[in-house]
């Protein structure tokens, strides 16, 4: 996994808001966790996926397994 960047994190958000929305997958609380946005290292933050609701979860696995092949 590279642990590099060069964007703003804001810009892998919205790039992971915009696919998720292609498959009709909506995480309100998506974005960037603000304790490791706020963290002095050379790692990027992490990105905080938030909660969902029981059919937003099962429509991600059945998105993913589609994608796996299953």
């Amino acid at each position: 996994m590279d642990d590099t960047y060069d964007l703003p994190p804001g810009h892998d958000i919205d790039a992971l808001r915009a696919a998720l929305a292609a498959h009709g997958i909506v995480l309100p609380s998506l974005g960037v966790d603000p304790l490791t946005l706020a963290a002095r290292t050379t790692r990027p933050p992490l990105v905080a996926l938030g909660n969902c609701n029981v059919a937003t979860a099962r429509r991600m696995a059945e998105v993913l397994r589609s994608v796996a092949g299953g």
